[in-house]
């Protein structure tokens, strides 16, 4: 009996403690409960406790659910301080010092998460003066989870700003928190749920990727545990002990005992690729004497080296003084007091760099500094090679682990959705920099995020305030394209969601950080957008000017702007910098530029005879941008060459698809065709027969052309029809393909295939039916050759809508002698019926007796591109992939 007492004696024990009534970490001391909406407070008891609630005098009450689970709806309140909230059920939770203010949800990735203490050095009066007991900030500890949402966090509490705990808030969240807190005089409350180095993907719940096939297929897969653990095991070999192989470990290169042979001279800062070592991968190890001013004896020193890349320890006198493990925080570490000494003192930095340009970073701050005096780092400094790490070749196991916090889900999962059930004022968004490898999926990314956390709080208008890239790495002195800006571009998609804004931060960044200092401006920028789009103040200028239209007068681009307070200006009265056009071949060069009034700038440049296209700030560092409103903010890169494609619409969103097809690899199609569609940006569709001398003698041009985006698409090996027909008397013998057998005609495909493979490299491609026959012997023989082939055109002359299309047997119109107005025609047909249009030339200004004069083919080529904002245009192997890509998932 006695074991039997124990256990029920414990039972009861148990029981007891979870009938304790338990509050989410956000319902907690200090916290900032939304003002002027109604609240939800919630929490955790025994099943069918009763619980009462008391706040501001008034008492509610409620008892809990089987699952333990209850919640109490409060009225709204007006905004306020110093409130206590009492919880009683079987036991009593006091929460204290609540604030009523504003709520914003606060995230992204680390530029979002930077805390004060790493801007310390820049803002020192800021942290001093940070007296704000209604400014108070919950940070999100970094969790995640790939099967469902969380309900509560495992840790974390309310702090308010003071200069000690000021030091852990996020210096952009903190700065805008001041900005409205000093306006509206009303407690803010940041909740800032960040994680440094995180795709947008990440943060999006499992509800908002509805469309998103691939990524639901993901998400999917990383719900079932055998397959998540089984990247578990294959890094759950037990660690063995790395075997030393860095020299100056071994021989202790950073004792003041050890004698130093074979070193060489390096300046810091600098990059040791730059320096005479190149593609080196590994430990290098750095070393200085310095004499040290009588005065600084028996004090601790400050000592500041930059950025290193990427990791480093640091050693002064043979004694560690601290590291770093990676390549973003700042070096600022602490010389205790009794180290230093009279006379030489050895200071030694052993850096480890794994990919990259490893060693210290240019423009960063290389000195110590006690009492006012200062001593410069920089200079002459001896280094030697520790080890050399091999390259590594993957096996292609895909070994190293799944990242949880990159999946889709797992963050908003884990650190949003506990978030949901507290009122909010709005957003803050500082993220992009994870995704600029790969901007373009962006564009629906960014609206779906907004959308989604719309949803997730039942309120379509909060406030959605972002911040776009600021300008880093290397200044490009000639126009090139730019991912940096491609993503830039993406987040100001989003401004077409109502009551959105993007903080346009092209001026506040560091060409070698990818985490800028200067957070301050930042946040005023930020809070410029909220006081317009949250506070009312509809006529405050919170934007740069934007541009507004654009048209082409005497061979120059005129663009008017809005968003221009009293008028555009050049912040430093030079010329506007950072602008380019191009005609329609789309080779950028830089323009002039003139302002001609409040909003209208003229832009040219004398080598563009006739201008189609503006670029502004197109490239990652934009450096010294002086495109200014009277307001004083910056104008956000912008070009007026992009596209916005839907790619879950039939042609991605446009109002009909043109292809234009080129049968027989003819000469005056390189000569003539190509040289047009290159001019004009187009691409186009050449179907190769592989004997034909047009392109057996010019297979190096055929090469380029698909290197410039053309496809060169199956016309067989010798062009064989059916010579059964009427009207087939013309037909080679040889190449009848009445006589061909089913193996035959497969076989001449596919070796068309493997020899235009050998010229642009693909695998992929479309065919088209040489005088339209589909058939050998009565068997359609593309039946075979589906795996072959991505789709096949035909000649038949019909518009086809979306839902007509068979992809292995697409119509086609076969030109012949037709005006540029009568082509034109059939293009203004599909764009009003909404169908896929094809266009098959042979002879194109002669060469065939199936011809078009130059003149149509050129005044049909001019209609499609200046109406390319209708018209989806492409080859016909994307089309066809864009049709079976969209019918599988009908």
């Amino acid at each position: 009996m006695k074991p039997f007492l124990i256990l029920a004696l414990c039972t009861a024990l148990f029981v007891h403690a979870q009938a304790q009534i338990r509050l989410p970490k956000l319902i907690s001391d200090n916290m900032v409960l939304q003002r002027d909406q109604p609240i939800k407070i919630r929490g955790w008891a025994s099943p069918k406790e009763k619980v009462e609630l008391v706040f501001n005098k008034k008492k509610y009450k409620t008892t809990t659910a089987d699952n333990g689970k209850w919640e109490i709806q409060l009225p709204a309140q007006s905004a306020g301080t110093g409130f206590e909230m009492v919880l009683k059920g079987k036991n009593e939770v006091r929460v204290k010092n609540i604030a009523l203010g504003d709520v914003w949800l606060c995230s992204g990735q680390s530029n979002m998460v930077i805390p004060m203490e790493r801007v310390k050095e820049k803002y020192p009066e800021d942290i001093a003066s940070a007296n704000y007991p209604d400014i108070r900030n919950f940070f999100v500890q970094t969790l995640t989870d790939l099967t469902a949402p969380k309900d509560d966090f495992s840790q974390g509490e309310w702090k308010t700003a003071n200069p000690k705990d000021v030091l852990t808030f996020g210096a952009v969240t903190y700065f805008f928190a001041r900005e409205i807190y000093e306006k509206y005089k009303v407690p803010i409350g940041i909740i800032n749920s960040s994680v440094g180095g995180t795709p947008i993907e990440a943060w999006i719940s499992e509800g908002g990727y509805t469309g998103f096939v691939d990524i639901q297929k993901t998400i999917a897969r990383n719900k079932d545990t055998s397959y998540v653990n089984s990247f578990n095991r294959r890094s759950s070999a037990p660690p063995t002990r790395p075997q030393i192989r860095d020299l100056g470990m071994i021989e202790h290169w950073e004792s003041p005992d050890y004698q130093h042979k074979g070193w060489r001279n390096f300046n810091i800062p600098g990059f040791w690729e730059d320096q005479g070592l190149k593609d080196l991968n590994g430990v290098v190890w750095f070393r200085r004497e310095f004499e040290i001013p009588q005065s600084w004896l028996g004090k601790s020193v400050k000592l500041y080296m930059g950025r290193i890349v990427d990791a480093d320890e640091m050693y002064v006198n043979g004694k560690k003084i601290g590291n770093i493990t990676y390549q973003y925080p700042p070096r600022r570490y602490e010389i205790p007091a009794d180290l230093l000494k009279q006379g030489k003192n050895t200071f030694v930095i052993r850096v480890t760099n794994t990919a990259g340009k490893g060693g210290f970073v240019p423009d960063k701050p290389y000195f110590m500094t006690v009492g006012g005096e200062e001593t410069d780092l920089k200079g002459t400094w001896q280094y030697k090679i520790g080890e050399v790490y091999q390259p590594v070749s993957s096996d292609g196991a895909g070994g190293g682990g799944l990242v949880r916090q990159n999946q889709p889900t797992a963050l908003y999962n884990a650190m949003i959705a506990p978030i949901l059930p507290l009122k909010i004022k709005g957003f803050l968004w500082y993220q992009g920099e994870t995704n600029a490898g790969r901007p373009e999926p962006y564009d629906a990314f960014m609206p779906a995020l907004i959308n989604d956390w719309r949803t997730r709080w039942n309120n379509q208008n909060l406030p959605f305030l972002g911040v776009q890239l600021a300008n880093f790495q290397d200044i490009n002195y000639t126009p090139t394209e730019s991912n940096w800006a491609r993503l830039r571009e993406a987040q100001n998609k989003a401004l077409t969601l109502p009551n959105t804004a993007v903080a346009v931060t092209i001026d506040l960044g560091e060409w070698n950080d990818i985490h800028p200092l200067n957070k301050k401006d930042i946040g005023k920028r930020l809070a410029l957008s909220a006081r317009n789009l949250a506070y009312g103040e509809k006529e405050l200028v919170h934007s740069g000017p934007t541009p507004k239209s654009q048209r082409i007068e005497n061979g120059k681009i005129v663009l008017t702007f809005d968003n221009i307070a009293e008028g555009i200006s050049s912040k430093d009265g030079e010329e506007l910098r950072w602008f380019a056009l191009a005609d329609y071949d789309k080779k950028f060069v830089w323009a002039k530029t003139k302002i001609m009034g409040k909003n209208v700038i003229e832009v040219w440049n004398e080598a563009v005879k006739s201008p189609q296209y503006v670029r502004y700030a197109w490239q990652d560092n934009p450096e010294g941008v002086n495109f200014y409103n009277s307001a004083g903010l910056p104008a956000s890169p912008f070009r007026t060459d992009g596209e916005t494609l839907d790619e879950t619409r039939p042609w991605k969103g446009k109002k009909c698809a043109v292809v234009l097809t080129y049968d027989d690899a003819l000469n005056v199609h390189l000569d003539h065709a190509v040289a047009l569609l290159d001019s004009l940006s187009l691409k186009g569709t050449f179907y190769i027969a592989g004997s034909f001398p047009g392109f057996k003698n010019r297979m190096n041009e055929w090469k380029k052309a698909a290197e410039r985006g053309h496809e060169l698409g199956n016309h067989t090996l010798f062009h064989p029809c059916d010579a059964s027909l009427p009207g087939r008397s013309w037909v080679n013998p040889e190449n009848d393909l009445s006589k061909y057998t089913l193996k035959r005609i497969t076989d001449e495909i596919r070796l068309t295939n493997t020899l235009l493979e050998s010229v642009d490299g693909k695998k992929q491609r479309t065919f088209a039916f040489t005088c339209g026959d589909t058939k050998v012997g009565g068997v359609e023989f593309m039946n075979d050759l589906k795996n072959d082939l991505a789709g096949a055109r035909a000649v038949r002359a019909r518009m086809q809508t979306f839902e007509e299309i068979n992809p292995y047997d697409f119509d086609s119109y076969m030109i012949n002698g037709e005006t540029g107005e009568q082509l034109i025609q059939l293009v203004k047909q599909a764009q009003k019926e909404g169908k896929l249009l094809v266009f098959l030339f042979h002879g194109v200004g002669g060469e065939h007796s199936l011809n078009v004069s130059l003149t149509a083919h050129r005044e049909l080529l001019r209609y499609v591109k200046e109406n390319e904002n209708e018209i989806y245009i492409d080859t016909m192997l994307n089309v066809a992939e864009q049709i079976k890509a969209l019918q599988s998932k009908r």
